[in-house]
């Protein structure tokens, strides 16, 4: 492959050799290309280059989207004189965090564990035998304020490596061993109780806003899965207060201008306590996991506008985000034109421009575009100040259709084009979730689509799945959220579809999350599987951060399959992962909202429906009944003629249930009691 390019610079021509990053496929390792840093991959040739050179390792962590990453890079890795630094006295190594979360996580944890802080661009300092001795995010280039810059750390490691290595070996041993010992030898187990329920219920009170919902001080996250456990509480204890954090947060965020009320979706976080100036990079987690929690509070509330949020969010991925082959892609920048958040903010005469002076002072009034503005000299459009939403109105509608229009046409965002098995998976979830309360075939059809995409494009023919696809190639070997995440969007797309091939292969998932990831001394799952690169430490995460964790949805999947199905198996490690994560999680409970999620399905009254059917208009009453009514710890099963033999395989304790009065018939069990089989479901 020929990437030499000819540039042309302030009149000059010259020529740009690219580094070892050419063959990869990551946006983010392509937009270091051309970086004059001699960049390589992960992988051994970087290895064996720095133990043969006895040099240490420069490890730099981002993804394409980040907007400190673009910092970083214009202000050193572009830099010639950085660039010479680095290349004189490291081997220096570029990965992308999204293709491979197993070594972000590893040394994540060490620069949290040694600096008391985390974030991307994640700098890494180590050993050429992938111990780490010093850990950083963002670093200027030069010293300044106090922060040791760039250059001056890149000079004090090279003298201090060249005349002396040893202590910075014996850091690097020691990080590594205590790691080790941390993450693979927790033995913690519990009981899972009420007590944790109540602890992080109480925990969430004391940091939510009232004002504007959310929980803690800015920069404030979204964190939807907080809110799936609450509004989950809220059902099954009948609780106003966890119902009210719900909706409060869900109202302000959809009011502020983390919400893209133009083109729709949501940026990653918000840096006021307002919602109102985002972080403006959208990810495609963060925008699967908020369309299942609008989507499940309008089932709940039936409140229209959490409706048309979800909606809204879905129409963007369907519209910005989705690949011609059924997949999704990572996300989109925060940055256009080298500047953050322009492609978002306008102001009032721009808008008038576009949209002739009566709509646009309509335009103007309603997202409160002021001459002011709230966002370096021009507005971002929001509705905090609006006492009247009109999500549906057919005037707003129209103006946003021209201003998104006009916006797309105006400046270019960089769309991470990755497709990740996980993340794909969550909004196979979302799409489901819609389907089945919004009773939507589109849905339905976006969401096994993209399942079939990740049969074809990110599973190999023995059924293992990678981690990521793109441009013709699937690559790394995939991790418990892969699988995991993966396993939940097929119970998802069960619930809307009853086509028993989902189950089958959630239950195949499953299985092989215990043969690939399970701890058999200490319990849970590690990241990353057995046969895989084995990194200086196995993780094994538990915390439910930006997105769950693993484990968690692992601990939700194999409690809903032990439901779904009785399999012997699946309720035994259902019942094991439970008390492991109960173990981990007791001392702050709301910081592990999915494995929250998880326990309610075991200490919570579960109901099995099991539907008996000849043909699938013969069970319309159990859709309605299922699109109108939130209940989470409903399992339901379906059975007929036609898929009786493979249901029977997957569920044996339904073998005896047939129809009564030749019509459809439903079979309920509350609690572990069954009632009579009857015709009509309540």
């Amino acid at each position: 492959m020929n990437t030499t390019e000819h540039v042309t610079n302030k009149g000059q021509g010259t020529t740009r050799i690219p580094n070892k990053l050419a063959e990869e496929k990551s946006p983010y390792l392509l937009q270091h290309v051309y970086n004059p840093v001699k960049w390589y991959p992960w992988g051994e040739e970087a290895f064996d280059k720095a133990k043969k050179e006895n040099k240490p390792v420069f490890l730099s962590i981002g993804y394409s989207t980040c907007h400190w990453c673009h910092v970083m890079a214009h202000e050193s890795f572009e830099d010639d004189e950085v660039a010479a630094l680095l290349n004189e006295s490291f081997v220096c190594i570029k990965v992308d965090k999204e293709e491979r979360p197993d070594i972000d996580t590893v040394y994540m944890t060490i620069c949290q564990a040694t600096t008391g802080h985390g974030g991307w661009p994640l700098t890494i300092l180590m050993t050429p035998y992938q111990k780490p001795f010093y850990a950083a995010t963002y670093i200027p280039k030069h010293t300044q304020y106090g922060v040791l810059g760039l250059m001056d750390l890149l000079d004090q490691i090279a003298v201090k490596w060249a005349k002396n290595p040893t202590s910075m070996l014996r850091t690097g041993d020691q990080l590594a061993d205590i790691m080790k010992h941390e993450f693979e030898a927790s033995s913690d187990s519990a009981k899972v109780t009420k007590d944790l329920i109540d602890l992080a219920v109480t925990q969430f009170s004391q940091s939510f806003d009232h004002d504007y919902g959310g929980f803690g001080n800015e920069p404030k996250f979204p964190t939807p899965h907080n809110l799936m456990f609450l509004l989950r509480y809220a059902k099954l204890e009948s609780d106003e207060k966890a119902l009210f954090m719900v909706e409060n947060s869900l109202m302000h965020m959809y009011r502020g201008g983390i919400y893209d009320h133009i083109g729709y979706g949501f940026s990653r976080y918000s840096t006021d306590a307002r919602w109102l100036v985002p972080h403006f990079e959208k990810m495609l987690y963060d925008n699967a996991m908020l369309a299942i929690t609008y989507t499940e509070t309008y089932q709940y509330t039936k409140n229209p506008i959490y409706k048309a949020v979800a909606e809204q969010i879905l129409e963007y991925i369907r519209r910005e985000m989705t690949d011609k082959e059924g997949g999704f892609y990572c996300a989109q920048d925060a940055d256009s034109e080298g500047v953050e958040g322009k492609y978002y903010v306008f102001t009032p005469e721009e808008v008038t421009s576009v949209l002739g002076n009566d709509d646009g002072a309509f335009f103007n009034e309603y997202f409160n575009i002021t001459k002011d503005g709230n966002f370096e000299g021009a507005s971002i459009p929001n509705l905090i100040k609006s006492n009247d939403l009109k999500p549906d109105n057919e005037r707003v509608l129209r103006v946003c259709n021209q201003m998104y229009s006009y916006r797309l046409n105006r400046n270019q965002l960089h769309k991470d084009d990755k497709l990740l098995t996980s993340w794909n998976a969550l909004m196979i979830t979302a799409y489901a979730t819609a389907a089945k309360v919004f009773q939507n075939n589109d849905y339905t059809d976006v969401a096994v689509q993209a399942a079939e995409f990740i049969s074809r494009r990110l599973t190999d023919d023995t059924g293992k799945l990678y981690v990521r696809f793109r441009d013709g190639d699937s690559a790394h070997f995939g991790l418990i959220d892969d699988y995991a995440f993966y396993g939940m969007a097929l119970c998802s797309l069960y619930e809307v579809t009853f086509e028993i091939k989902y189950i089958k292969r959630a239950l195949s998932l499953a299985n092989d999350m215990l043969e690939l990831f399970w701890d058999d001394k200490y319990g849970g799952f590690f990241l990353n599987a057995i046969d895989a690169e084995q990194l200086i430490y196995r993780p094994k995460e538990v915390y439910d951060g930006a997105i769950p964790s693993g484990n968690s949805v692992a601990g939700y999947v194999l409690t809903r399959l032990a439901h779904l199905t009785a399999d012997p198996k699946m309720v035994e490690y259902a019942d094991k992962q439970l008390r492991f994560l109960a173990g981990q999680v007791k001392d702050y409970p709301a910081g592990h909202s999915f494995s929250l999620i998880a326990f309610l399905g075991a200490l919570y009254p579960s109901k099995e429906i099991v539907c008996v059917a000849d043909e699938k208009e013969d069970y319309e009453a159990l859709t309605d009944y299922l699109a109108q009514n939130f209940e989470p710890n409903t399992v339901v099963l379906m059975k007929s003629e036609e898929n009786a033999e493979e249901v029977l395989k997957t569920a044996n304790y339904v073998v005896d249930y047939q129809k009564i009065n030749d019509k459809t018939t439903y079979y309920v069990c509350e609690n572990h009691s069954c009632l009579s089989p009857t015709n009509a479901l309540c």
